[in-house]
């Protein structure tokens, strides 16, 4: 318990914007096996099913905690806005579950940063935060290169691009809720609530695709539970440790973590458009943290002088 104090201690006076890239970085990765162990289960099992096996499981992963912590860990005074995220992340999860199946998991993740755009006009506002011209640089220049890598109209766009582009749109809103949640939940709290709340939403329309999960299905959801719930522990605290345009800009770092991954796992090849697009990605991801980690800096020392 010392050691682990300790540790929590020095993690806590790492600068914050340094804190959310680490946890934003896990949280890719995360995501990542989440989307590789759908595919894996996802040929001959329905996405319907395997959206409420991920909530099962991943209410099963929270319980240790819940133990733990007792009443507290589920006390709220905003269940209403924690219902409507979890609702949200209902369609969330279906549409980027099914699209995992129909294309590169490079692609998908590289769809998924329309997010930052949106969300950033939603976080200035709804949640009244001020993004400065480097964080809005950074911004479009990662979505230049998300453009690279899509290439619209010089390639075809199927199904699986437009399911994660819906999926987007949803995430969008749950990424403004989660930010005013952080303001007074526990991170925890709210990402238990977010799989209690999804559950009961996937229950019926499992039920119409019903098939016993073999043994080795029964393993892959539960690492689809694992993975989802670590993704989300990780992102709101990413949420708690800096304002919402920083972590979406942040989440460009998915896309290696996914371009590597797949390759690794399914032999996927990325074209050249999608490292050329990842390089864009990752030198304005690398740009806006060492910027705010400077000025984070200069904030922590000015504090003292004008108090």
């Amino acid at each position: 318990m010392i050691l682990r104090s300790n540790l929590s201690a020095k993690f806590d006076a790492v600068p914050a914007p340094a804190r959310a890239a680490f946890w934003i970085t896990l949280a890719g990765f995360f995501f990542t096996i989440s989307m590789v162990s759908v595919r894996k289960v996802s040929v001959d099992m329905h996405v319907l099913e395997t959206v409420m096996f991920r909530s099962i499981f991943g209410i099963a992963f929270m319980v240790p905690w819940l133990v733990r912590k007792g009443l507290s860990g589920i006390k709220t005074k905003r269940l209403g806005l924690l219902a409507i995220r979890g609702s949200l992340a209902y369609f969330v999860t279906y549409f980027y579950f099914a699209a995992a199946a129909l294309i590169p998991l490079a692609d998908l993740t590289s769809i998924t940063f329309t997010r930052p755009i949106l969300g950033t006009i939603a976080a200035i506002l709804i949640l009244r935060e001020v993004a400065g011209a480097r964080r809005w640089s950074a911004i479009i220049v990662g979505f230049i290169g998300m453009l690279i890598i899509v290439r619209p109209g010089f390639v075809d766009v199927n199904v699986g691009i437009l399911l994660v582009l819906c999926g987007v749109m949803f995430q969008t809103c749950n990424t403004v809720i989660v930010k005013m949640l952080t303001r007074t939940e526990d991170p925890d709290t709210i990402v238990l609530y977010h799989t209690l709340f999804i559950l009961p939403l996937s229950i019926i329309p499992a039920i119409y695709v019903w098939q016993n999960p073999t043994l080795e299905q029964w393993g892959w959801f539960a690492i689809i539970g694992a993975a989802g719930i670590l993704t989300q522990r990780c992102m709101t605290r990413a949420f708690v440790a800096a304002d919402a345009t920083y972590v979406l800009a942040l989440s460009y770092l998915r896309l290696p973590i996914a371009a590597l991954v797949g390759f690794v796992v399914f032999s996927e090849i990325p074209v050249i458009w999608v490292w050329l697009g990842a390089s864009i990605i990752c030198a304005s991801s690398a740009y806006i943290a060492h910027r705010e980690s400077i000025l984070d800096h200069k904030q922590t020392k000015e504090e003292p002088s004008t108090s």
